[in-house]
């Protein structure tokens, strides 16, 4: 094989010159052979043209640049054959011997050619629609009962082409009747169910001819044909039934009996989280060493995924978000997809890097504008109050959390409301704030300290649920006087009891922050050692502290409820984070998953 290109001698080079002269005085056209072309078969004895010279192969093999012909005399010689330039004659008596509803039959007399005929061009119209070696041809898969011309040209080995034939007009038959209608379609099925959607699907039909589309009827109603087994209905109503059947329809337009009757409920626009005890987690929606984890791949333990976070561009009040490891379309499947499993997916605000402080009432109005807009677009369940640092303090003379004066506690409560009156009575509220916010205005109110209670105050009714983060925390006060430290079963008993029992503020009886419903308080833990600074509890440890809350199981603490026998309905348990606990291969979700389970 060759692998360089051949370098030819200047005796070659010399011979090539007179060869060169030689075929000059040949009186041949060099144009009747085809041009050389790298990176194509030749075989011996194969004519080519090149730079108007005409070469022939000596020996097989594919040409590559650098092979040029009289760069290669190895492979090439100047060619002495006179070339063919002659076309065949044109073909006589072109015929139609038969034709069908679908098909013609074609036949025509021989051309001639000072060589040979190599073979025959057959055109529909202006179209070549075969090539044969025959006299004869067959067309097939036309229309019925419609006026196709053909014609056929002649062609040689050296490309030649003759004129093509007098043109022949043939009318395919008419369509022999048909009346049988296929047969039903069958497993009309939902793929998916949203709101305002129904995939369907259904097991195709069967025709003596052939299918060629489907009819999908709605509550009585055509609503659309599809050519393939599957199709969704758009636009439709949330909460409502719709029954639907499939027909199958052929060329002659015969319809099929109705498949069986499918009813389907769309689903609610945002229904109401039935779970009596909820696991909550957050997700990371950056990258912080923990894991990097699609939305749709959150563990099923958890039943509200927080979206973390939402965070404020430009200033403290005009809010964004986009997914960091998907696009936006993909993100909205995911959301949509754990939607459809049961989960809840809430948007949440701040955290500890995003601050957000709405302090006029241009502020407020930008927070209300792009809040909504990220909840419509994305089809958030609900907002998740996760502020932190400044976001929230109290001014100075602001002491009654009843009727608070600080304008970014009231603009934000103010805003909060227009959201959730915007999106509807079953979009979900919650809060995630740390605990000297929320149970440390049991020793102060004033600054960071009970700055909560003035936002918890105004949803008491409205809001789903609380999980005061049990984390990052010095030792804190409870009702009982003492002081507990976070990572305990103690800790996460006696900060919970505080909202479910109420408590004096600044340590005054006669001002009392109210109790919560049972269902609004959930604790909230880091699901591992490096989640967090401080507060790791043991999954032991947790459920010890749950099951003592709900069903007043002791354990031998220190702390000691004031309600003995537990309150039933506590909600539950959250952490940080659902990516820091996949990291842990579940060491969290999976334990805390089964205690709650436990407790129905």
């Amino acid at each position: 094989m060759y692998r360089t290109a051949y370098r030819p001698s200047i005796r070659s080079l010399s011979t090539l010159l007179i060869g060169v002269l030689v075929f000059l005085l040949i009186p041949v056209s060099a144009f009747g052979a085809a041009q050389w072309v790298p990176n194509t078969p030749y075989l011996k004895g194969d004519i080519v043209t090149y730079q108007a010279v005409n070469y022939e192969c000596i020996q097989p093999h594919t040409s590559l640049t650098g092979w040029e012909p009289p760069a290669v005399q190895a492979l090439w010689k100047v060619s002495t054959q006179p070339s063919d330039t002659i076309a065949p004659s044109v073909p006589a008596s072109l015929q139609s011997p038969a034709h069908t509803s679908n098909s013609v039959s074609l036949t025509w007399q021989a051309s001639t050619d000072n060589v040979a005929v190599t073979g025959y061009n057959v055109y529909n119209g202006s179209s070549v629609v075969g090539t044969t070696t025959n006299l004869n041809y067959q067309v097939n898969g036309l229309a019925s009962d419609t006026l196709y011309t053909f014609k056929v040209a002649a062609f040689d080995a050296a490309g030649n082409v003759s004129a093509p034939s007098a043109n022949l007009d043939v009318r395919t038959d008419a369509a022999p009747p048909d009346a049988i209608a296929p047969t039903a379609p069958t497993n009309v099925r939902s793929t998916s169910i949203t709101a305002n959607t129904i995939a369907l699907a259904w097991n195709a039909s069967t025709d003596n001819v052939g299918v060629t589309q489907y009819e999908i009827v709605v509550n009585g109603q055509v609503a659309s044909t599809s050519a393939a087994t599957a199709w969704t209905a758009t636009g439709l109503t949330a909460n409502t039934v719709y029954t639907i059947v499939v027909r199958a329809l052929d060329a002659a337009g015969n319809r099929s009996a109705d498949s069986t009757s499918l009813s389907v409920a769309t689903l609610s626009t945002n229904p109401p989280l039935t779970t009596a005890k909820v696991l909550v987690g957050y997700w990371h929606n950056f990258d912080n060493g923990s894991t990097n984890i699609r939305l749709r791949d959150v563990s099923s333990n958890y039943d509200v995924i927080n979206v973390s976070f939402a965070e404020p561009v430009g200033d403290y009040a005009t809010m964004a978000f986009t997914p960091y490891n998907s696009t936006k379309e993909q993100f909205k499947a995911d959301i949509l997809e754990l939607q459809g499993k049961g989960k809840k997916v809430n948007i949440s605000l701040g955290g500890a890097n995003g601050t957000v402080e709405l302090t006029t009432a241009a502020a407020k109005q930008s927070f209300i504008t792009t809040m909504n807009n990220i909840i419509n677009e994305y089809g958030f369940n609900g907002i998740d109050i996760d502020l932190e640092g400044s976001s929230l303090s109290l001014n100075g003379g602001d002491t009654d959390f009843r009727n608070p004066t600080t304008p970014k506690i009231v603009n934000l409560i103010s805003a909060i409301q227009t959201i959730l009156t915007a999106q509807g009575s079953n979009f979900m509220l919650t809060m995630a704030p740390e605990t000297a916010y929320v149970q440390g205005g049991i020793t102060g109110y004033g600054g960071p300290w009970g700055a909560y209670l003035p936002v918890i105050y105004a949803f008491k009714d409205r809001m789903n649920f609380i999980h005061v983060q049990h984390y990052n925390t010095g030792a804190m006060t409870a009702l009982d006087g003492r002081s507990y430290s976070q990572g305990t079963a103690d800790f996460q008993v006696a900060m919970a009891e505080m909202l479910l029992q109420g408590f004096p503020i600044a340590g005054n009886a006669n001002n009392k922050f109210p109790a919560l419903r049972e269902d609004q308080v959930a604790i909230g833990l880091p699901s591992t050692p490096n989640a967090a600074s401080g507060g790791f509890t043991a999954a032991a440890d947790i459920d010890k502290a749950v099951k003592y809350l709900t069903k007043g199981i002791g354990y031998g603490g220190t702390y000691q409820l004031m309600k003995p026998g537990g309150y039933t309905n506590f909600r539950g348990v959250m952490t940080w984070s659902i990516n820091w606990d996949k990291k842990s291969n579940l060491s969290f979700s999976n334990p805390v998953r089964a205690t709650l389970d436990g407790l129905k």
